[in-house]
């Protein structure tokens, strides 16, 4: 494993829910809690203000499209440890304030600048959020501290769209997304106030970016390259709700399938919530590389589960569990794994290029499967995505 030079003041053997490592989890609640919360009503925003469908792919592609860049440039420039904060706190700000802009649209144009505009800041701040997130905690507590991040962004997402729900009613559309500025300006002051800043490398100065990417270590190429596979099978979670969907349907009707396949999503979101900080906290007694890959390997059973198990709403119900499971292993142990092969000095750059290739592959994936699964068969695209699962899992396994 990488050394760590750089040591915050509150790494601590002993600990490893320092102030640093709350700070991060606490804007992580918040600024999901804003920005899902927005997400949840996009869809019907953008129907009240006369925009077509093809609206809110172009919106939801741009912005995703953007960010991918963002990761790359922000882990350039999470490379300088005096940057990270100041980079992190404009980022959670962005996002807080693009929301809250969604409220003074009157055009679906308006409404993919702003979105663009929050996904470049959600995009930028990552890497430096995760750098200062490891530089926060020793070593052999970054599965903890990466799974106690992962389990507060995922309350935030299931808080977020059940507030729009019980608040739209008595404030309407507009009034909720102004009100998504509270949990945003939440995120910055957390972030600004408990996360301490970042140390300045003496002696060296900061790479290109260019070099940065040169200077990752060769076997974190090779990690990269397990988690691309992985990610290439890894579709969008909307999926499972539409397949859920589709096979309730016969017996429940179509209203009453789609209500029962949002209680299942919102399980599968519990489940990931509950699951990652005990994944992380697991990984830091075992081996983080084999847990990962036994999580990559669980997805490969889902997708099974998905083609072969009788479609009842008890077996769904543990499809859905199992593939919280996955999801939480995954987002906690990824950064936990990346933050042990990385030295600390070009964290941030290699924290860049490990989201963009989850983004790329999530792209490509949800894309494959979508086609495979209108063109072939569901059946058709949950093989393809339990093939690349499996391979994932091997190349984690040896590398």
């Amino acid at each position: 494993m990488a050394t760590d030079p750089i040591k915050s003041v509150n790494a601590s053997p002993q600990r490893w829910l320092t102030r640093g490592v709350l700070g991060i989890g606490l804007a992580s609640l918040f600024s999901d809690w804003g920005h899902e919360a927005a997400t949840s009503l996009l869809p019907a925003f953008l129907a009240s203000l006369g925009a077509p469908a093809v609206a809110l792919g172009i919106i939801e592609g741009v912005a995703d499209g953007f960010s991918s860049f963002a990761k790359l440039a922000g882990g350039w420039l999470a490379d300088r440890p005096h940057a990270r904060k100041p980079v992190g706190i404009i980022g959670y700000f962005a996002t807080g304030l693009s929301t809250f802009g969604y409220a003074f649209a009157t055009s679906w144009p308006a409404i993919l600048v702003l979105r663009t505009l929050g996904w470049i800041g959600r995009g930028s701040r990552g890497p430096s959020r995760d750098a200062l997130l490891a530089d926060a905690v020793a070593p052999e507590k970054l599965g903890s501290a990466f799974g106690f991040e992962r389990a507060m962004d995922t309350v935030g997402a299931v808080l977020g769209p059940l507030c729009a729900t019980a608040l739209v009613g008595i404030w309407g559309v507009r009034g909720v997304l102004r009100a998504t500025l509270i949990p945003g300006v939440f995120a910055a002051l957390a972030f600004a106030i408990l996360v301490p800043a970042g140390r300045k490398l003496q002696g060296r100065r900061a790479p290109s970016f260019a070099t940065s990417l040169k200077q990752l270590p060769p076997r974190y190429w090779k990690y990269l390259f397990a988690v691309f596979a992985h990610g290439l099978g890894d579709f969008a979670p909307t999926l499972l709700i539409l397949r859920a969907s589709q096979v309730l349907t016969p017996q429940y009707g179509v209203a009453r399938a789609a209500a029962i396949s949002v209680g299942l999503y919102t399980f599968h979101n519990f489940i990931d919530a509950i699951a990652a900080y005990p994944a992380g906290a697991i990984g830091d007694k075992v081996s983080k590389r084999a847990l990962l890959g036994g999580g990559y390997a669980l997805g490969a059973v889902v997708a099974i589960g998905f083609i072969f198990a009788k479609p009842t709403i008890p077996m769904l119900f543990v499809l859905f569990g199992l593939a919280g499971i996955h999801l939480a292993v995954q987002q906690s142990l990824e950064k936990a794994l990346a933050a042990d092969l990385l030295a600390a000095e070009n964290r941030g750059s290699g924290f860049g290029v490990l989201a963009t290739t989850n983004g790329i592959g999530d792209l490509i994936s949800s894309i494959a499967v979508g086609a495979l699964w209108s063109t072939v068969s569901p059946a058709a695209g949950f093989i393809y995505s339990g093939v690349l699962a499996l391979a994932g899992a091997l190349l984690i396994l040896r590398a």
